[in-house]
Order: structure tokens, then C-alpha cells, then sequence
């Protein structure tokens, strides 16, 4: 069952995408796992205010809190791990198509093409279809630095990934020490107050960036109303709402996600040369993965949740008894979890346990961006205003009732559309726009395939 990658030169005189016998099956298999997995970390965000995490995180026992134990432990940030590691091994693979094509372009060209047309994908996934968490133009960015480290040895991008890990870290402790700093000048502050002094001016900027940093962890019923009541408005007034979010998540939040997302792809690249996503590695090697993976990762996971709930129950207490978050752990946590993810779907495919299971995955990650963007039609409209209005209306817990749902949907609906089409009807665009040429939608017309090769979505 393993498949092979062993790219040769092209038979055909034009640039084209690959066929359907080209893909690498385990990636496809991992890529669709990640994709229905992603839904869970992003239904909040459609579905529900931040306003009420302090309710759910400050009431143990709850449903709602077993809920969010459960996602954060064993989920949240390893999708988007998973996803970026397979865009660095994607980006590869779509490199190790031949360098130069009788069409007198360059792969590097369509490499470039498809890239600056993922980043507009992404623009439109935020400002048309309203989706403030997305990542499509974020990787679009991204990707756009990688092509220089193509021909790097597994050891240096290894390296690569370890520096962009290393620079968080140390900007979270950064900020965990100016944290503790303005802890510090806040009692000051108080304590001038209670002795009727005038405060300095840092004394008062202390004080209130203080107070804000508080009414994070406490609910607030005035302010969560007002947020679903936008949010069951028309597109207009969503649009108007959303919008400084959404500026500020592709624009500043960049600055923020940008070391995270490229040291994950550093990853992929790595671990594809390895041969560990084309299933070229002894057994033996997985089992380890998934043991070290899930040990380390489940472990900091959880140990992160329960410190999350610590800070929210008195984040006075947490400040003044912690120097050194789990949180500053955050990538390691997450890339340990995805490698842990990565290796048990190998070693079930290995098996041949559940082919059936196996082939939905392939099914749903050979369609992954037009997936992806159903996501965000689907849920907006489920939830959104103009659409049936659920916003704030569900449990924190019924909202995966909907990712249930979803799942389902988008399973049948892939197995189905490719028992008929090549591509998904976004990735049949997607690839249109790139070779700047209509490509062959139908079955029927699939051309000889060439060589096992596989595409970054």
C-alpha cells in the first residue's frame, strides 16, 4: 500500500495539473483529516461570541467545559499544523515537476501564479463570504518565502522550523515579563489611591490596561448581547461588523501567525523528504511518532487548558505564581499533536482496517479548498444574520452537533463529485487561473498520467 514518489520528467509538451493516479493517497487521507478537523477549531468563530469563553472556561463540570477540555487537549492548533506542514510538502511536490516546459514558462511561474491567486482566494474568503479566520491568504503570503529553501537537506529546514519556534517563545516571555511589570505598577497604583496620591501617568496606564486585561475573563451580558444582535443583521451590517476584525487579523495578525505557519511548513518539507508522509517509513518509526507526539503533545495540552482556567477563575494569582507559561510551549504542543495525528491515519492505513474510511478521508482532502470554502458558505449562512440566524443561540457544546453535520455533508457530497469530475469545482478554477488555461473537468477526458505527484490542495 505504499505509495511511491519518484517524479520524472513530464510526456506532456504543456503544463498541466496532476491527474487523479498521480496523487499520493496518504497525503490526500491526512489533508482530509485536517480539513474536517479544522471545522471544529473554527465553529466558535461562526457561531458563537467570545464573550462567553469565561462562562465555559469558569464553570467546571458543565458539558460546555468537558467540551472545550476535550478540543483543547487533543485539537486546537493542530489542524492548522497539519495543514501547514502539508503546504510545505505540497509546495515540493509541485516543484519537483519539470523546471522548464515547452510553453516557454518556467513551474517557478505557475509556483508564483497559483500563490498570488490563493492570496486573492483568501481575500474573498474574509471580505465576501465573511470569514474572519481565515488562512488561505496568510499561506498565499507564505508560501511566497519558501521557494528559496526547496533544495534545503531535511536537517537544515529541521533547523529552519526549530528558529521559527524559538522567536514566539521569547516574544511571550517578552510579554510575560511586561505583563508581571504592569501587575506590579497596578498595586502601585492602588495602593496611591488608598493613600489619596496623585497617580503618575504610568500609573494610570497601568491601572486601566489592567482593568481591560480583567473584563476579558469576566462575562459580560450587555456586551454579548450587543454582539449577537450584529450579528443577526443583514449582510451589510455583518460586513460593517466584521470588517475591523478582519483588517486586523490579515494585516496585523499576520505579524503574530506569520513564524507559525512557516516553521510548520519548514516541518513538511522536512518530513516529505523523509519519506514520512508518503508512508516510506518502517512501522516501527510511526508507532514511535505517535507514541512521542501524543505524549508530549495531550500532555501540554491539557496541562494548557487547566492553566487557561486558572487564569480565567483569577488571573491576578496566575500572573503573580507564573514566570514561565505552558503557553509559551504553544507550537511544540501542537506540532507534537499533529505528528501524533499524522502517524496513528499511516498506521490505520497500513493496516487496511477501514479502507472505507481511508478512501472518504482521500475523497474529502483531494477537494480540501473547495471544502474548505464550503465550510465558510455553510456556516455563515447557518449562523449569520442574512442566513437562518443561529448566531448565539447554540450551547458551546451543540455547536459540533453542526460539525456532525457538516461532516457528513461533506463526505457524501466528495465521494460523490469525484465519482464524476476530476477536481473540485474551486480546485478546477483554482488550477484554471493558474495555467491560465480551462482545464479538463470531466472523468472521461483525464489525460495519461505521468508521473506520482500530488498539489498543494
Amino acid at each position: 500500500m505504499n505509495s511511491t514518489l519518484q517524479p520524472t520528467a513530464l510526456t506532456e509538451h504543456v503544463p498541466q495539473p496532476v491527474t487523479r493516479t498521480e496523487r499520493v493517497q496518504t497525503i490526500d487521507l491526512i489533508r482530509g483529516f485536517a480539513l474536517l478537523g479544522i471545522l471544529m477549531m473554527n465553529i466558535p468563530g461562526f457561531g458563537f461570541p467570545y464573550t462567553r469563553f469565561p462562562l465555559i472556561y469558569g464553570t467546571p463540570g458543565s458539558t460546555d467545559f468537558y467540551t472545550a477540555m476535550g478540543i483543547d487537549t487533543a485539537f486546537s492548533g493542530t489542524m492548522r499544523a497539519l495543514f501547514s506542514m502539508l503546504f510545505g510538502a505540497g509546495m515540493l511536490l509541485f516543484m519537483a515537476k519539470k523546471e522548464d516546459l515547452a510553453s516557454g514558462h518556467s513551474v517557478v511561474d505557475f509556483y508564483y501564479r497559483r500563490l498570488l491567486w490563493l492570496v486573492l482566494f483568501g481575500v474573498i474568503n474574509a471580505y465576501v463570504l465573511l470569514w474572519p479566520g481565515d488562512i488561505l491568504y496568510a499561506y498565499g503570503l507564505c508560501g511566497l518565502l519558501l521557494y528559496p529553501f526547496r533544495k534545503l537537506r531535511p536537517a537544515y529546514l529541521l533547523i529552519g522550523m526549530m528558529l521559527c519556534m524559538i522567536l514566539p517563545v521569547l516574544r511571550n516571555i517578552q510579554n510575560t515579563v511586561e505583563t508581571k511589570q504592569k501587575r506590579t505598577t497596578y498595586w502601585e497604583a492602588v495602593k496611591a489611591e488608598e493613600q489619596k496620591k496623585k497617580l503618575t501617568d504610568e500609573q494610570k496606564k497601568a491601572k486601566e490596561e489592567w482593568e481591560n486585561q480583567l473584563k476579558w475573563t469576566k462575562f459580560d451580558t450587555k456586551k454579548d448581547a450587543e454582539i449577537v444582535r450584529k450579528m443577526q443583521l443583514g449582510y451589510g451590517q455583518v460586513f460593517a461588523k466584521l470588517m475591523p476584525r478582519n483588517s486586523n487579523i490579515e494585516s496585523r495578525g499576520m505579524y503574530y501567525g506569520f513564524w507559525d505557519m512557516l516553521g510548520m511548513m519548514f516541518l513538511g518539507m522536512a518530513l516529505l523528504k523523509l519519506g514520512f508522509f508518503t508512508n516510506k517509513l518502517p512501522t516501527s518509526t510511526y508507532w514511535l511518532t505517535l507514541g512521542l507526539g501524543y505524549s508530549i503533545g495531550l500532555l501540554l495540552g491539557n496541562i494548557q487548558f487547566y492553566d487557561q482556567v486558572a487564569y480565567i477563575l483569577d488571573p491576578g494569582a496566575y500572573v503573580d505564581t507564573h514566570f514561565f507559561s505552558v503557553f509559551d510551549l504553544y507550537d511544540l504542543r501542537r506540532g507534537a499533536t499533529a505528528i501524533g495525528h499524522a502517524s496513528l491515519l499511516l498506521l490505520v492505513y497500513r493496516s487496511g482496517v477501514v479502507p472505507w474510511l481511508m478512501k472518504a478521508l482521500a475523497n474529502v482532502g483531494q477537494m480540501a479548498f473547495t471544502n474548505y470554502l464550503m465550510q465558510s458558505i455553510i456556516c455563515t449562512l447557518i449562523f449569520y444574520g442574512y442566513g437562518f440566524g443561529y448566531y448565539g443561540k447554540l450551547a458551546f457544546h451543540q455547536l459540533y452537533y453542526v460539525v456532525a453535520g457538516v461532516w457528513v455533508f461533506q463526505i457524501l457530497f466528495s465521494a460523490v463529485w469525484l465519482r464524476y469530475f476530476r477536481f473540485g469545482p474551486f480546485e478546477w478554477l483554482w488550477r484554471s487561473l493558474t495555467y491560465w488555461k480551462r482545464q479538463p473537468m470531466r472523468l472521461q477526458s483525464e489525460p495519461v498520467p505521468a508521473a506520482p505527484q500530488t498539489a498543494l490542495f
